[in-house]
């Protein structure tokens, strides 16, 4: 029997996977001829704390994949025509929406706005604005009120009908959608503070929990997942033990930087020990963190149409591109 369940578990991973599996180099390949239009300096500035990147990434993972998007906007783009075109109605301007996906320290923030400025730099010049899924949580306010502070980036922690709405407007092509802002200096959403989007050609949305699902009705009720409105869909991943590290570092480095500002939310961390704040990250890592990636975070990984694999030097050493 465990002979039978080792032979299917082989020719699955083997025959039966959805995807197409690169080494960098196998990837890099395909750049084919579209230029690097990012500086040494911008890819530096780009970079979030503790998530380096060097232009050889960029050069070897980002273009490649910012060549095959081109394809995928223009491909997208011509069947929305032909069903508009099948209706009858006016070509109204719909986005190309991306979704970036993956567990907290995992570098989804500068892959993101590596990301974002490749794409504004195609020869069309196109907009592209990148909204964080950080605004739609739920004032801390709520989250105390309800018992979640300690859930905060769980699925349960975000306001998902307004997010839904957003999104609804954006691919409506209505003009000036709003969301709210977040700063994690203040660790909550900005009262009256939004960032307006204004009919982006593309839309990348980044966050935790993007790709996420719930319980299908039994009636057959129509219930909207954020995924619903992604063109393409991106999963940022590591092992566990390497994420751990990663998180625990930043935490550590932020208490020299951010933290000893007297404004900040996580001032408090400046001013414990060394062990002391080592024990801290260690727990928040152990009984937050890691609790979203393994409930919530991971198990949505098989629905990304691309996998971006992170070794522990934080470098991308495999591409999943999913089949179609």
């Amino acid at each position: 029997m465990v002979a039978m369940e080792h032979s299917l578990n082989r020719f699955a991973e083997e025959d039966l996977s959805p995807y197409r599996v690169f080494t960098e180099a196998e990837w890099a390949k395909l750049r084919a001829d579209t230029p690097m239009t990012l500086t040494a300096t911008e890819v530096r500035r780009l970079q979030s704390l503790n998530d380096p990147v060097s232009m050889g990434q960029v050069e070897s993972i980002l273009l490649p994949l910012s060549r095959l998007l081109a394809y995928y906007v223009e491909a997208t783009q011509q069947l929305h025509r032909a069903t508009s075109r099948f209706l009858g109605s006016n070509d109204v301007k719909n986005p190309f929406v991306i979704g970036i996906a993956g567990s907290v320290a995992v570098g989804k923030s500068t892959t993101a706005r590596l990301l974002q400025a490749l794409l504004a730099r195609w020869p069309a010049s196109p907009k592209v604005d990148l909204v964080t899924t950080d605004g739609f949580l739920y004032p801390n306010a709520v989250l105390e009120s309800e018992g979640l502070m300690r859930r905060k980036g769980f699925p349960e922690s975000y306001d998902r009908a307004t997010l839904l709405k957003f999104l609804s407007d954006l691919k409506a092509g209505r003009r000036h959608v709003r969301a709210p802002v977040y700063s994690h200096f203040y660790y909550d959403v900005m009262p009256g503070q939004f960032v307006t989007v204004d009919r982006p050609d593309i839309l990348i949305l980044e966050g935790l929990n993007v790709l996420q699902t719930t319980n299908l009705p039994r009636d057959g009720k129509e219930v909207p997942f954020v995924s619903d409105f992604f063109d393409f869909s991106i999963y940022i991943d590591a092992e566990e033990d390497v994420l751990h590290e990663w998180y625990v570092s930043r935490f550590m480095r932020l208490r020299e930087t951010a933290f000893r500002d007297p404004g900040s939310y996580f001032n408090k961390y400046s001013k414990v020990g060394d062990d002391e704040a080592l024990a801290i990250a260690e727990g928040l890592w152990n009984e937050i963190n890691l609790v979203n990636l393994r409930e919530n975070i991971l198990p949505t990984r098989p629905r990304a149409d691309l996998i971006l694999r992170k070794a522990d030097t934080h470098a991308i050493n495999e591409v999943r591109l999913r089949k179609l």
